[in-house]
């Protein structure tokens, strides 16, 4: 019974760093951010290869946020973060960061792929507030084939999602809470 309770503070202790780490959206160096901006290249591609009929959320929407890695992990207690770059009309106006705190019956660990699609200019304003959060009801689309022909802007935004590696029992991304760091050039 010691050693299992002692994992499972050592997990929420890990979860907890994990969070922690959430400091600062920006890439520090300007290596660490030709990483991220790769990261989400591929992720964006991926997401086209995956169902080509996302490529309509690009196109009329006034901006998205793209995550190229969330990490979640839970057992009972849990938490995720993830990092990325926000864009309002294709052009990068910022880096956004994602927590999330869960309470319940969650366990394991994954690793997945987020973008936020925004409709409109006041949604995209409303996002780079600098503290937003998804509601408590927020569902994300789970990137298949023919997902997006189906999906819809819900409050605004629609939200999908793809899994990387790992196996969760929840994928839910309601009390997802995010900041925006404003992008300078250069």
């Amino acid at each position: 019974m010691e050693v299992k309770m002692r994992n499972v503070t050592l997990f929420c202790l890990m979860t907890a760093a994990i969070l922690m780490a959430s400091c600062s959206p920006v890439p520090k160096t300007s290596e660490s951010m030709d990483v991220l901006e790769a990261e989400v290249e591929e992720t964006i591609a991926l997401f086209l290869k995956q169902d080509p009929g996302i490529r309509r959320f690009f196109e009329q929407s006034a901006g998205y946020a793209v995550l190229p890695k969330v990490f979640k992990g839970a057992l009972w207690v849990g938490g995720a973060y993830g990092r990325g770059l926000v864009y309002e009309n294709e052009r990068l106006v910022g880096y956004c960061n994602m927590s999330q705190a869960t309470l319940g019956f969650s366990f394991g660990g994954e690793f997945f792929r987020e973008i936020i699609f925004f409709r409109t200019p006041s949604d995209v304003n409303r996002f780079k507030t600098g503290e937003f959060t998804l509601s408590a009801q927020a569902t994300a689309v789970a990137l298949t084939a023919g997902a997006a022909a189906k999906a819809d802007y819900k409050d605004g935004m629609a939200v999908f999602v793809m899994a990387d590696a790992g196996l969760m029992v929840d994928v839910s991304v309601g009390g997802q809470k995010f900041s925006f760091v404003p992008h300078h050039n250069r």
